[in-house]
C-alpha cells in the first residue's frame, strides 16, 4: 500500500492548481487534499486561523491512517499547527515556504493588526483590487500570463490555474478561490508561533525558496531551533511549487523516503 500524503495549498491557489505536482506525487503516494481551504462556512477564517486548523485536522483524520503532511504557504502553516496538536496523525512533514514567523516578526504582525496596518505588510490590499471576472478561461489565462508572479509559473500550472482555479459566473468565469476569503486569510495571519512552538514529534523538513520574499533568516533560525525542523533550499520564489512542480514533487518524494 502506498503511504498516505495530505497536501494543503497556498492562499488563493486551489488544490487543482497543483495538478501537475500532485499527479507526480500520486506515482508514489495515496494523495489527499482539501480543494479550497477556508470556503466551508463551518470553518470560518478568523484571527490566527483556529477554525482552519480544525478543518485541516478533520480532513487529515478522515484519511484513516497517519499521513505525510505536505503544505505550501497557508497550507504548510496549518499542517504544522495540526501536527503540534495531533502528532498521531502524521508520519512526517514537508513544509514548503510557509509563514512560520520568528518572535520579532510575530510581534510586528500583532502590532500591524492592532494599528490597522496589516494591508501594508501583507498582500491583503492587492487582493481586493485583483481582477475577478473573465469572459472565458482562455481570457483568464492570457490576462494572468502577463502579470507577476504568474508569468513565472510552469505553463501547465498557469493553464490549470485558469481551468481548475475558476468557476462559471454570469456567462463567463470568476476566481474559484474567492478574493474576500483570500483577503481575510492575509489579515488574520498567525502571530502566535512563539507560544505554539516546540520540537515536532515526527520527521519534519522545511523547504525554503532561494528567492523567497516571505521568509527571513530569523524565521529559519526559529524553524530550526524551536520546531526542530531540517531546512532545505529549493530553486525559485515563494511560489516555487507552482514554478517547478515536477522538481518539487521529486524533492518531496526524496525527503519523505522511508517515513
Amino acid at each position: 500500500m502506498r503511504p498516505a500524503l495530505h497536501f494543503a495549498h497556498a492562499n488563493s491557489y486551489p488544490a487543482g492548481c497543483y495538478r501537475k505536482l500532485l499527479s507526480r506525487l500520486d506515482d508514489a503516494f495515496d494523495v489527499h487534499a482539501i480543494e479550497r481551504i477556508g470556503h466551508d462556512p463551518r470553518y470560518p477564517v478568523s484571527d490566527n486561523w483556529p477554525h482552519l486548523v480544525d478543518e485541516m485536522e478533520q480532513a487529515i483524520a478522515a484519511v484513516g491512517r497517519p499521513v505525510i503532511g505536505v503544505g505550501h504557504s497557508l497550507g504548510g502553516a496549518l499542517t504544522v499547527m495540526v501536527a503540534l496538536r495531533r502528532p498521531d496523525l502524521f508520519r512526517g512533514l514537508v513544509i514548503l515556504d510557509s509563514p512560520l514567523m520568528s518572535p520579532w516578526r510575530s510581534r510586528g504582525l500583532w502590532a500591524a493588526k492592532r494599528l490597522g496596518r496589516i494591508e501594508a505588510i501583507t498582500p491583503a490590499g492587492v487582493t481586493l483590487r485583483r481582477r475577478d471576472a473573465f469572459e472565458s478561461t482562455d481570457a483568464m489565462q492570457a490576462y494572468f500570463a502577463a502579470k507577476r508572479p504568474f508569468s513565472r509559473f510552469d505553463p501547465d500550472v498557469l493553464a490549470d490555474y485558469a481551468r481548475l482555479g475558476s468557476e462559471p459566473s454570469d456567462g463567463g468565469v470568476r476566481l474559484a478561490f474567492r478574493p474576500e476569503i483570500e483577503y481575510r486569510v492575509y489579515c488574520t495571519l498567525p502571530h502566535v508561533w512563539s507560544r505554539l512552538a516546540r520540537p515536532l514529534a515526527m520527521p519534519a523538513v522545511y523547504v525554503v525558496g532561494q528567492q523567497t520574499d516571505v521568509i527571513k533568516p530569523a524565521d529559519l533560525r526559529f524553524i530550526r531551533r524551536r520546531l526542530g525542523m531540517q531546512v532545505e533550499p529549493a530553486p525559485g520564489s515563494h511560489l516555487f511549487p507552482l514554478e517547478y512542480p515536477l522538481a518539487t514533487a521529486d524533492l518531496v518524494t526524496r525527503l519523505a523516503a522511508g517515513w
